[in-house]
């Protein structure tokens, strides 16, 4: 194991194990240097690889200190990996973005108001009348995710739109079969409204579970390359 990660797998277990908690000042570097017996090196960029992970904080003129450790946020620092991730990683993650799709759409049946139902209304026409391919993709995630906020959970909001992030890398619609994928995807997402609108969860789960499972069959048998920015 490198200093680097003694230092890491260190600080990270002054945290989990409840020696620190969330907000708490780690002690001095010195006192860090002299537990951890690592470089000054070492342990700085330990604390900048948690830093990444939004696990630590880094104030200056002031100290280190544990995060908040907001669910939220930590699931949010999953983008730095899965936006590595090629198409077969991907496909494979699809699995577990079922199931939660499905979950935050039987939620969002029993909790959306009014309000979110005009909203979520405005979304889907909005993306039925899309004509610009650039903007559909972006109108897409805006209602999925509308539908994770409705659902009640900021954790899987992040978490869902960490995955959706690196699936609007792979451009279904830029295909020259876009079209039609578009006409299939905007029926997906009328169903699905029609279900959490009429709130039957059960009705919302399945046809989140129907949307997702149909985007992996595009990828799979098109295998769009990634675009790059």
């Amino acid at each position: 194991m490198s200093a680097v990660d003694i230092a890491f797998h260190g600080l990270r277990h002054m945290i989990a194990s409840g020696r620190l908690g969330a907000g708490e000042k780690f002690p001095s570097e010195t006192a860090l240097l002299s537990e951890l017996g690592v470089s000054r090196g070492s342990l700085r960029e330990a604390v900048r690889m948690l830093s990444a992970l939004g696990v630590i904080e880094s104030r200056h003129g002031s100290g280190t200190y544990v995060s908040q450790l907001r669910p939220e946020e930590i699931m949010g620092s999953l983008a730095l990996t899965v936006d590595l991730l090629p198409l077969s990683g991907l496909l494979d993650m699809y699995e577990l973005r079922g199931v939660l799709e499905s979950h935050t759409a039987a939620q969002a049946a029993a909790r959306i108001s009014p309000e979110q139902t005009a909203e979520l209304f405005d979304l889907v026409e909005a993306m039925e009348a899309a004509a610009d391919p650039e903007i559909a993709p972006e109108l897409d995630a805006q209602f999925h995710a509308l539908i994770d906020r409705i659902s009640g959970n900021p954790t899987l909001t992040v978490l869902l739109g960490v995955f959706r992030a690196r699936s609007r890398a792979y451009q279904l619609f830029a295909l020259p079969e876009g079209a039609e994928i578009r006409r299939v995807s905007d029926h997906g997402h009328r169903t699905i409204f029609n279900a959490i609108v009429l709130h039957d969860p059960a009705a919302a789960s399945a046809a989140a579970a129907s949307h997702v499972a149909q985007t992996v069959e595009w990828l799979r048998f098109y295998q769009p390359a990634v675009r790059t920015p």
